[in-house]
């Protein structure tokens, strides 16, 4: 909780700076997202034992 509340002080005070590095910080979200949680939707691959 104490890092969350430094956290919300800090990108307040610095957000003139922060705000011009959305965009890069929106493309290295994909990245980060794929290395922490994976491809979790792709387990029904190859499993054909419910076909006639």
């Amino acid at each position: 909780m104490l890092g969350l509340i430094g956290a919300f002080f800090l990108v307040r005070e610095h957000w003139s700076h922060i705000a011009g590095y959305w965009p890069y910080l929106l493309l290295l979200a994909c990245p980060l997202m794929h290395l922490f949680h994976g491809h979790g939707g792709h387990g029904a691959h190859g499993d054909d034992s419910n076909k006639k």
